[in-house]
């Protein structure tokens, strides 16, 4: 899920600097989805099945 995050970071970064529209989309959407799989996985809710989310 770290992984997602920092994903979404470079991507975010990488769009606002460049000046390219599609990858700050892009990294926002995949900073926002690792944000609420981290909190879901640390109040303890099963994601996709799964008990943990690593």
């Amino acid at each position: 899920m770290y992984q997602v995050i920092t994903l979404g970071i470079i991507l975010l970064l990488i769009g606002v600097l460049a000046g390219i529209p599609i990858m700050t989309t892009i990294g926002t959407i995949l900073l926002v989805i690792g944000v609420v799989l981290l909190i879901a996985g640390r109040i303890g809710n099963g994601i996709g099945g799964r008990a943990h989310y690593f």
